[in-house]
């Protein structure tokens, strides 16, 4: 569900992230760097940046909660975020369908399953696997859970993965199914960015920072060594199989199964966040895989392995187009891992991208946007080394997200929702196309007079960027009516119609109108779309915004009196730059978990691996010149006119890293300018670690829009 806070492709890649290419030199750079006199403020948990959060969420918080909206505001967010009535998304597993939630009485979560027959009832018994507030209050701990791997076929074993308060370093803990409970002795990897894959019952592949002295981190702070663990074994004897460089971003093992029986073990090296290395592991040999380096292995169906390109591929005399899915026979590959022969699976017409995958027992199941509408594919191995397509009957003008394929069977989970349509959980049968309703989210807002139009803005070099208006249908045309533009911008993520209850309940149903963008460095339109805003390009993504906004206010609908903008991580990027270029453009700016310091950003939090989609200012001259010019945090002059912003970070975001957030609130007092600061102290890269920090952080955010695009 889209609750306004997005996060990067890399949040859910965020282990698989862009450095310098390796091998990279220092390049002497002529530019004078200017002082950094708030440097201090990326000491995160320093005494002193600790004190200065106190003071700043003090200030601003006192302000906004004396607000005469704030408290109804945080009483509805908290019965949203908390209410008994959403759906449980389920995951299938060996039979059972698996599910975490979070209600007012489990804050942090419980892990539960249930039947299949008792979920169609409507009224589950679910059965609790593992409680996480009962963990954390027994541990003393403010435990976060991060999710679940299991040991396929028999997926009794689990490596579970915990976070201290929402971080993106994880504790992982073998855990026990059948037993309900860890188990004693069994794998544990202490907390780290660590990433670990099951061989079989007594051995895992683990990439962490085995000698405990970050010797083993590249310097973007993932693994760059993977070792094999067998059970029993100390991390510190674990058997070394692959070392990348210090300058790539990480490198981690893949062990991909299909239903029969076949394996595939990988080495993935991300050389920076868009390039990858490939090698096949047998035993303790490891081979180079002739993949292209812009390509991502998806999963293994009938021993073909399944991989997406973002980039063109030509190779055995014919051309596989970037955005594509192609399959290789896994037992060619073995034999001769230097000369793969693709074979093709989907190529995107003109308006399609690719947007997920999930694997059943026999069938590849593929969601994807044609002019940012979902279809689900469904495609079989046919005996020829062909594949047959067939689409599954679902609703149009939806998007429709994949949520659990069962590997058991050919059924799969999947989710269909509008800005104004709840979210309708569907069970689909992908050999048969056949699908059915199984819960559908009651309405948490007034939408029957709301109406939704996808329109087209111009962009500076006429290229035509789309957006999605969410809007009252007698709103009037005289520039009055507060306005909520979205954007994000990057990482090839596609922004997506959504159900929000937040939006809606908080927002529409005051009488505001929400605006999503889709403009370039999303994944809208596959890789071209984002690779037209790539590192010195991305002006153009900044362009597309204004260009959005510029084209509701000659609509009439809004003025930039009453026009605000909202994005989170890439997408603080995209405000704070908005914010600093074009201040006549708007009267509110939510900057959300952001990146704003782009000449130190190399420093902070894992800031280091995302250079291949920023560019790197520490060996580029032009990437340096061109965010020396850009950086929000160095563009702010004082006596400029610009929205009072609302900043909004993390303690506990070790992605982004609060200090972004932190020296952008500085900069901005000391030139008397204007601004609300918050920093949640969990949560991570997110709104909140519970229900009721989410519900402040939603409740804080929207009684700003209201103050500031609302007010009189």
């Amino acid at each position: 569900m889209q609750t306004g806070l997005r996060t990067s492709l890399s949040a859910c890649l965020a282990a698989m992230i862009a450095s310098a290419p390796a091998g990279a030199e220092e390049i002497p750079l002529t530019q004078s760097l200017p002082e950094d006199p708030y440097i201090w403020l990326e000491d995160t948990y320093s005494q002193r940046a600790l004190d200065w959060v106190e003071t700043e969420n003090a200030v601003s918080a006192a302000r906004l909660e004396a607000e005469p909206t704030y408290q109804a505001a945080y009483d509805e967010a908290f019965a949203i975020v908390s209410s008994e009535d959403r759906i449980p998304m389920p995951a299938f597993r060996k039979g059972m369908l698996y599910n975490f939630w979070k209600d007012a009485d489990h804050l942090r979560g419980i892990w539960r399953r249930t039947t299949l027959e008792s979920y169609r009832s409507g009224n589950a018994e679910w059965e609790t696997i593992l409680d996480i507030d009962a963990l954390g209050e027994k541990e003393g701990r403010s435990w976060v859970y991060k999710g679940v791997s299991c040991l396929r076929p028999e997926e009794r074993l689990c490596l579970v993965e915990l976070s201290d308060g929402g971080e993106d370093a994880v504790e992982i803990r073998e855990f026990d199914l059948a037993k309900k409970s860890f188990v004693e002795g069994g794998f544990f990897v202490p907390k780290g960015k660590s990433d670990a894959t099951w061989v079989d019952e007594d051995t895992i592949l683990l990439s962490t920072d085995f000698a405990g002295d970050g010797s083993d981190l590249t310097t973007s702070g993932y693994p760059a060594v993977v070792k094999r663990l067998k059970r029993g074994q100390a991390i510190s004897d674990a058997v070394e199989i692959f070392r990348g460089k210090k300058d790539d971003v990480a490198s981690s093992a893949a062990v991909i199964r299909d239903n029969s029986g076949n394996v595939l073990q990988m080495i993935v090296r991300s050389t920076d966040f868009w390039n990858r290395e490939f090698a096949l592991i047998d035993g303790d040999t490891v081979t180079p895989l002739a993949l292209p380096s812009q390509s991502s292995p998806l999963g293994l169906i009938d021993n073909r392995l399944v991989v997406k390109l973002s980039q063109d591929w030509a190779v055995g005399g014919t051309d596989y187009p970037a955005g594509a899915l192609v399959s290789l026979d896994a037992d060619a590959l073995k034999a001769d891992p230097a000369n793969p022969a693709p074979t093709l699976v989907w190529a995107p017409g003109p308006s399609e991208a690719y947007s997920s995958a999930t694997t059943t027992a026999n069938r590849l199941v593929m969601s994807i946007l044609d002019n940012v509408s979902g279809r689900i594919l469904s495609f079989a191995p046919a005996a020829d080394g062909s594949w047959t397509k067939s689409t599954v009957d679902l609703p149009d003008k939806m998007t429709l997200s994949l949520v659990s394929g069962d590997e058991d069977s050919d059924r799969f989970f999947l989710n269909a929702e509008g800005f104004t349509t709840p979210d309708a959980l569907y069970l689909a049968d992908a050999a048969s196309d056949e699908s059915e309703v199984l819960r559908a989210m009651p309405a948490k807002f007034d939408a029957s007079d709301l109406v939704v139009e996808q329109k087209w803005a111009t962009s500076t070099d006429g290229t035509k960027i789309p957006y999605f208006l969410v809007r009252k249908k007698n709103a009037a045309m005289d520039g009055t009516t507060p306005t909520l533009l979205y954007g994000y911008g990057g990482f090839q993520v596609p922004m997506t119609p959504g159900y929000s209850a937040i939006i809606g309940k908080l927002w529409l149903e005051k009488g505001g109108a929400y605006v999503l963008s889709n403009i370039r460095g999303g994944g809208e339109f596959g890789p071209a779309w984002h690779q037209a805003g790539l590192q010195t390009k991305r002006q153009i993504i900044f362009d597309d915004f204004a260009a959005i906004a510029e084209d509701l206010i000659a609509s009439g609908l809004t003025s930039p009196e009453h026009l605000g903008m909202m994005g989170g991580s890439n997408g603080g990027l995209l405000t704070g730059v908005e914010m600093t270029q074009r201040p006549d453009l708007w009267n509110a700016a939510v900057i959300q978990v952001p990146l704003l310091d782009m000449i130190g950003i190399s420093r902070i939090g894992a800031g280091a691996s995302w250079q291949g989609e920023y560019g790197n200012v520490n060996t580029d001259p032009d990437a340096l010149a061109f965010w020396l010019e850009r950086s929000p945090y160095h563009a702010l002059k004082a006596g400029t006119d610009y929205p009072v912003p609302f900043i909004y970070s993390s303690t506990k975001d070790d992605r982004t890293g609060s200090a972004h957030a932190r020296k952008f609130a500085a900069r901005m007092k000391e030139l008397g300018l204007p601004y609300e600061y918050f920093e949640q102290t969990e949560g991570g890269h997110a709104a909140g670690a519970d229900p009721r920090q989410e519900a402040r952080s939603w409740a804080l955010t929207y009684t700003y829009l209201t103050r500031q695009l609302m007010g009189e």
